[in-house]
């Protein structure tokens, strides 16, 4: 039997009563999960599931140090050695706290960000505003890093001064102006800039340094852009800013694609424009906007002509493209053989006016 006067065997039986309370909790939280788990199959919501999160392992993670805080105090009076159990819960339930608000701030930008529809065919203010939600959703979750990681530091004694420096009178936004000059911290301020003015958004079609892709990630300090043949071109967030970019889709998704041939000087464009007309009729790919052909060049052999097309996004122009250029050249080549005695082709594109 234990002898309650020994504080040793009265440890072990707070050490039991510890682990019977914290078991109780376990049992409660996965009781409310399950719970939640079959509510959230029944909707498409992503939030669900980031509540679902709140109640396993930060809910769980807050509830084990505060038991801990609680306990700690009678552990140390029977076993000093243990003195640092205090120091211990205080750190466990500081970042604790910060982890579940850094789910809360995601949680609450998936909110946001499923108000607005990227898939629809006019989606610039979509574009637009889910780019800024989740540009701020890193901003948010970065200063409740540093903070919650400079309270935690408060907790150890060698560490104190450290995390009352970043908390200090110039608080955080101080001492990341006072580091902008450091390449890290200046990405940073540079992703807190694109947010803000918005030079490129999610999904906008930029092309850099010949490399044609589409937005397809934004951090505070890089960019991910998706190459046509699904490569993943990285871009230094602050490039976006000090380097020109080409950017198709900056004010609205609606675009002017253009195909050049280079054909014999005897080749009448009347029956060209008659047939682009009956290429684009019906095509929905096509908005109506422009169908022009046109020389633009004359050169020693050949003649420069250029066919120009608008949609109203650029997948729907690159569709539409490719049809014009493969009806163009079999009609030509059917009605005007000796026209195309030289050919080439280059597809050029401009955003509309």
């Amino acid at each position: 039997m234990l002898n309650m006067d020994n504080p040793i065997h009265e440890l072990i039986v707070l050490a039991l009563i510890f682990l019977g309370i914290f078991i109780l909790f376990i049992v409660i939280s996965r009781i409310i999960v399950v719970r939640l788990k079959k509510i959230v199959k029944k909707t498409d919501s992503l939030i669900d599931d980031y509540i679902v999160k709140l109640f396993t392992s930060p809910v769980l993670l807050i509830l084990f140090s505060i038991l801990l805080m609680s306990f700690a105090p009678s552990f140390i009076s029977r076993l000093p050695k243990l003195a640092f159990l205090k120091t211990l819960s205080s750190i466990l339930l500081t970042l604790s706290i910060g982890w579940l608000l850094i789910l809360v701030t995601r949680a609450l930008s998936k909110y946001f960000q499923n108000k607005y529809n990227l898939k629809e065919e006019d989606n610039m203010h979509a574009r637009s505003k889910v780019t800024k939600i989740r540009m701020f959703e890193n901003i948010a979750i970065f200063l409740l890093v540093a903070i919650f990681i400079a309270i935690a530091l408060m907790n150890i004694e060698g560490a104190r001064t450290i995390g009352k420096s970043i908390l200090a009178s110039a608080g955080v936004i101080g001492i990341l102006v006072g580091l902008a000059a450091q390449k890290s911290m200046g990405q940073i301020l540079s992703g807190i800039q694109i947010a803000l003015t918005q030079p490129v958004k999610i999904n906008d079609f930029v092309n850099i340094n010949g490399e044609l892709g589409q937005i397809e990630e934004i951090t505070l300090t890089y960019i991910v852009v998706k190459i046509w043949d699904d490569r993943r071109l990285v871009v230094p967030i602050d490039y976006f800013l000090n380097n020109p970019v080409e950017n198709w889709t900056n004010k609205t998704s609606e675009i002017v694609g253009k195909i050049y041939f280079y054909v014999a000087y005897s080749l009448p464009l009347e029956p060209i424009r008659k047939k682009l007309s009956s290429i684009l009729e019906g095509d929905p790919n096509w908005d109506g906007r422009v169908q022009r052909v046109q020389v633009t060049d004359c050169r020693e052999l050949v003649k420069e002509v250029r066919i120009s097309v608008s949609s109203s996004n650029i997948s729907d122009n690159f569709a539409l493209r490719l049809k014009v250029r493969e009806e163009i050249i079999d009609f030509i080549n059917s009605e005007y053989p000796n026209a195309l005695g030289i050919l080439q082709f280059e597809s050029n594109k401009s955003i509309s006016n």
